[in-house]
């Protein structure tokens, strides 16, 4: 029941998510950095709020004591501003069909991150599925006429978003350290929309009160699948929330082709299939690893087992 619950909840949370292009083409009127501070803006209120309800506002008082902590969360939160702006171009760009392959390219991303930046070894099969992806990003760059830059950058900001919350720690709360990341941007957020507001180029009263509603509403966009995705984790395993994961970025892809009618020639398909190819060895392989895991704890387990029963047998 547990594990059913979960997959529910984990498919909402990516549902969600993979349905933000149509989100964000309402606000196609205020420009990339507005929404961006809107976003944070309304954020911590919407944050604080549920902390409240849920009372988990006692939890955020550990972690600001924790100077190593709040400023990983605060260098977190820049990551994310950054991921989320160049998302919110691309959706007002035309470009929503490479926004989708930065997010088929960030689990590979991860991979490649672990090695460079925490020394992990990698298997044999996790370097041919960065090759792959390699040599996707070749063919691309070819068919785009230019490095996908769009799904570069947005691949590598959440990479290191993800990075940056591993280092903080299993213990922060998802719904807890997006309340410190919005808690540190807050400032810069209010002064951001004050300065659009000052200077007349603010978009919050056009077309009262629709595009401010709207705007607003982006605290809630960013809490709103991150509550399901949170009791998801704590149901399921990780190898399932990687599969699900993606579930976003074929809704984008479906979402840029048939809904934007974006251009998709036969050579970017063949790049996008190379990135598919390359997930589905990075899955294979992580399935396999899973598998092997479970084997050797039951070894271990059994073993012991035998030992104790001669120790009581000698006994």
């Amino acid at each position: 029941m547990q594990s059913r619950q979960g997959i529910i909840l984990g498919f909402s949370a990516y549902v969600i998510w993979g349905l933000f292009p149509l989100y964000f083409k309402l606000l196609e009127d205020s420009g990339t950095v507005e929404i961006v501070l809107h976003r944070y803006l309304w954020a911590l209120p919407m944050c604080a709020l549920v902390l409240a309800v849920t009372g988990g506002l006692a939890q955020v008082r550990p972690v600001l004591r924790t100077p190593r902590r709040v400023g990983l969360l605060g260098a977190a939160a820049l990551s994310l501003a950054l991921t989320s702006g160049v998302y919110i171009y691309a959706v007002n760009s035309g470009h929503v069909v490479e926004a989708s392959l930065g997010y088929f390219i960030n689990p590979l991303v991860t991979v490649a991150l672990g090695v460079a930046v925490l020394r992990e070894r990698p298997r044999r099969a996790q370097w041919w599925a960065v090759g792959i992806c390699a040599l996707a990003v070749a063919v691309l760059t070819v068919a785009y006429g230019r490095l996908p830059w769009i799904a570069l950058t947005l691949a590598g900001s959440f990479g290191v978003y993800g990075l940056l919350k591993n280092r903080v720690g299993g213990d922060v709360g998802a719904l807890v350290g997006l309340t410190v990341e919005t808690l540190v941007l807050a400032p810069v957020a209010v002064v951001g929309v004050a300065a659009y507001a000052a200077t007349g180029h603010g978009t919050f009263t056009v077309d009262a009160p629709w595009q401010g509603l709207l705007l607003a509403s982006g605290g809630l966009a960013i809490v709103a699948p991150l509550l399901p995705f949170a009791a998801a984790v704590r149901r399921v395993p990780l190898i399932t929330i990687g599969l699900l994961q993606y579930i976003t970025p074929v809704l984008q892809l479906l979402i840029g082709v048939a809904l934007f009618h974006e251009s998709m020639p036969a050579s970017r398909w063949t790049g996008f299939g190379l990135v598919w190819a390359a997930l589905a060895v990075l899955t294979a392989d992580g399935l396999r690893a899973r598998a092997r895991s479970r084997a050797a704890r039951q070894d271990r387990h059994t073993a012991s087992e035998e030992e104790r029963k001669r120790a009581q047998q000698g006994a």
